[in-house]
């Protein structure tokens, strides 16, 4: 067999064993930090404190297995995940997979909208500064993105609420809404008050990203030559930047989901977001490590892949990957 594809098989096996030994550590990480949480289930469990006997409380944590070790809960509750159970939901009596999976498409679409307004403007505005280097249009972008990074998403939310929302209502400010237009309405305020800080470091990479590129002996020499600044900005400098700019919204994008948690709940949105808050303040254990586990799993499959593609946008890391596996 040629060595070429044993090579690939080779980074392709490595690369699977390191994602799944990180979900696995990462797994172990999340059920010990939520029962290492403040609060004991088993008295969630019983009912509250109010006429709770000793002898109550011990069979509350034998018919929930609290009373096992720590890596016994651990082993019992990976084995049921790898056959896809998840649990039952201590505060509503059902199956956790049938919350996360009803709450889940809202999250989705939230992160998705959001996804689509940094990529958008937040490539655009880092283009538009690099092409106007060292002009106002280049500081005015600098300088409205050092703003935007700067605002909490939080305080966002409250400003956009109380000057879209409220003042002049021209969105909704609860809600997640039905069909698609309702849906874009409910949800722009949100994905906004999300995108913001994403806005501003995709657009400062592609600044760097695309200056860096520009500094290259060949743009040089494109010049010389006579081709077009336009054609000279899209075929050498933002090809050439591509890689980097990508990697950068990848990896934004994969850490959304957490980020959702603050948005969500400031725009009473029936997300996984709100899901985990509402699982934390109730000790529904079973909840919030579902969802925990969910939003890590979505961050390490997103940033594989984006792993994954970078060399497939600049051959030049491909070269180093080769020239290192040989």
């Amino acid at each position: 067999m040629s060595p070429v594809p044993i090579r690939i098989a080779g980074r392709l096996v490595h690369r699977l064993a390191g994602v799944l030994a990180t979900l696995l550590a990462a797994s172990f990480v999340i059920f010990s930090a939520v029962y290492a949480a403040p609060g004991d289930p088993a008295v969630f469990l019983a009912g509250g404190r109010d006429k709770l006997t000793p002898e109550r409380l011990a069979q509350v944590r034998a018919e929930y297995h609290l009373d096992e070790p720590l890596v016994v809960q651990y082993a019992r509750w990976l084995w049921d995940c790898l056959h896809f159970d998840l649990g039952r939901s201590f505060k509503y009596s059902d199956q956790v997979a049938d919350l996360v999976a009803a709450r889940f498409p809202t999250t989705l679409q939230l992160v998705a909208y959001a996804t689509l307004l940094f990529v958008v403007l937040g490539v655009g505005a880092g283009v538009l500064a690099a092409v106007k280097r060292s002009t106002w249009v280049d500081s005015a972008v600098v300088g409205g993105t050092t703003l935007a990074a700067s605002v909490p998403s939080f305080v966002a939310a409250i400003a956009l609420v109380s000057l879209f929302g409220v003042q002049l209502g021209w969105f909704p400010v609860t809600g997640s809404g039905e069909g698609l237009g309702g849906t874009i309405r409910h949800l722009t305020l949100p994905a906004v008050s999300l995108a913001l800080g994403a806005l501003a470091i995709v657009s400062r990479v592609t600044r760097q990203s695309m200056a860096d590129a520009a500094a290259s002996d060949h743009v040089e020499a494109a010049r010389i030559s006579g081709v077009p600044e336009r054609d000279i900005v899209r075929r050498h400098i933002l090809r050439n930047a591509l890689g980097p700019v990508v990697t950068m919204c990848g990896l934004v994008m994969a850490g959304m989901l957490a980020g959702t948690v603050v948005v969500e709940t400031a725009f009473g949105i029936s997300g996984i977001g709100s899901l985990l808050v509402g699982a934390i303040n109730t000790h529904d254990f079973p909840v919030a490590q579902a969802v925990l586990l969910l939003m890590v799993t979505g961050y390490i499959v997103v940033t594989t892949l984006v792993d994954a593609v970078h060399p497939l946008l600049d051959p030049r890391v491909a070269r180093v990957a080769q020239g290192s596996s040989r």
